[in-house]
């Protein structure tokens, strides 16, 4: 068997690519160890940037009916981090499961002509010249390129030879899926003292996530957890334990922080967990990753079709290795405050965060890193969505997987074919903005620099006399 992309993992990530791949009309196949899907998740916060990356796939609608919005997340006692400020449509964190946006993007990348291969567990990997080589136990498997969304322990990684340098910061972390009988008031209701930790979050459907950690027991992975257990620990942070009643899963895991030095090896590339893991605070693993592949996607799409500028495959692990970087950062600071064994310190702790979050800019950038809206890359900033002229937005036309053109004067740009859709603005302006399929603003000048940002972005195109001025 061939394939031209093959994505080994069947997460959000592998399943985003894949849609965005096969949308772009390249022939890609999922592989995924697991022969079925599952519906027990550890993610289940969606950030806002993802949001509007769902968006831009026409698939944000949908996850919204029956999730549950924060506003306001309340980090530690007295510090609350308001998000309705956020520059955005989606002004707050959505808590919905994990398998609600995985089974969004299967059935999009279905639908759109990718492969999904389930029971495939990749056994070896070796680059080849032009191809690569898989090996599925007695199965051989070529691609011309391989993406590697296969988690943390990523088979990928290991036979490229990479490292995963870092360590663990949370040990005997767990998570516990349970009815309640008297739900916080909160949406999210999260709190720690001096010996441990409790986050309470709703599934919608009836069920609650609960996120515990307990100093005093610190035991091995595969040491069973009781509900004796998990109410102990949320009884002690929280004063209740909301009359927890029964569960539907239990586990135990711990937490690391570790990156891998590359995102890419030649025809190979890391992405999601498989290039970096961290700890669960502030929910960003699931959305770091869904960032990576709307990153990525594009790029390689463009490489393989032909067109893409010189550098620009490269330019993947260029953006997204310091974003990995940042939230490895970002979440280890905040798992690190919520650990603090000293009242004082925690007291110190929440003095001085709830005075910060007083200040604006400092609002601005702690939302805007959570949220992943206040992420940008050099020279390529995020693109806030607009209201174009006639009717529709600006995400809606990303929908089509191209580069978007915003200009006062939409002329006849028809040469650009399927790299291009333009579309005038609603709000007057002077100056041209050409977007990336991925939400982020490649170039922005005068209307009469145009053609030549086109030719610099997109390569030579065939325009008319009027488009070319």
């Amino acid at each position: 068997m061939h394939t031209t992309v093959a994505i080994i993992g069947a997460g959000p990530t592998g399943l985003l690519l894949a849609g965005d791949l096969a949308l772009a009309g390249i022939p890609v196949t999922v592989f995924e160890r697991r022969s079925e899907t599952s519906n027990l998740t550890r993610a289940f916060g969606v950030h806002a940037r993802t949001l509007e990356m769902l968006d831009a796939r026409g698939l944000a609608d949908g996850i919204l009916t029956g999730g549950a919005r924060v506003e306001r997340l309340r980090l530690f006692d007295r510090i609350r981090l308001d998000l309705t400020g956020l520059p955005s449509r989606y002004p707050f964190l959505l808590i919905t499961p994990q398998y609600r946006v995985e089974t969004a993007l299967e059935e999009r990348a279905l639908a759109a002509g990718a492969r999904i291969e389930r029971g495939a567990s990749l056994t070896s990997l070796r680059p080849d010249g032009e191809r690569v080589t898989l090996e599925f136990g007695d199965r051989t498997v070529t691609a011309d390129w391989v993406i590697g969304t296969d988690g943390a322990h990523s088979t990928v990684r290991r036979q490229l030879g990479l490292p995963f340098p870092g360590r663990a910061v949370l040990t005997s972390i767990m998570l516990a899926d349970v009815r309640l009988a008297a739900p916080p008031e909160d949406v999210l209701a999260v709190d720690s003292v001096g010996d441990g930790f409790a986050m309470v979050a709703p599934f919608g459907d009836g069920w609650y996530r609960i996120f515990a950690w307990d100093r005093r027991r610190q035991v091995a992975d595969d040491v069973p957890i009781t509900l004796d257990e998990i109410r102990e620990v949320t009884r002690r942070v929280h004063g209740t334990d909301f009359g927890i009643t029964e569960a539907r899963w239990l586990s135990r895991f711990h937490s690391d922080e570790r990156q891998a030095p590359h995102y890419r090896v030649g025809r190979v590339f890391l992405a999601g967990d498989a290039a970096h893991v961290h700890s669960p605070a502030g929910g960003q693993g699931m959305n770091t990753g869904l960032q990576d592949a709307a990153n990525l996607s594009w790029k390689l799409a463009a490489t393989i079709h032909g067109w893409a500028p010189a550098g620009l495959l490269d330019s993947y692990e260029t953006e997204r290795h310091p974003v990995g970087r940042l939230v490895l950062r970002s979440s280890g600071a905040l798992v690190r405050m919520a650990m603090m064994r000293s009242a004082v310190a925690r007291r110190l702790r929440n003095t001085v965060g709830a005075a910060l979050l007083a200040l604006p800019p400092v609002v601005r950038r702690a939302t805007g890193v959570i949220s992943g809206v206040g992420i940008g890359y050099p020279g390529a900033p995020r693109a806030g969505d607009v209201t174009l002229r006639g009717g529709g937005r600006l995400y809606e036309a990303l929908r089509s997987g191209r580069h978007v053109l915003l200009t006062p004067e939409p002329d006849d740009l028809s040469g650009y074919g399927e790299r291009l859709v333009v579309a005038a603005p609603e709000a007057e302006t002077s100056d041209a903005v050409l977007v990336r399929p991925d939400g982020y603003v490649a170039w922005r000048g005068p209307v009469t620099g145009t053609a030549a940002a086109l030719t610099r972005f997109l390569g030579p195109g065939r325009m008319s006399h009027s488009a070319a001025r």
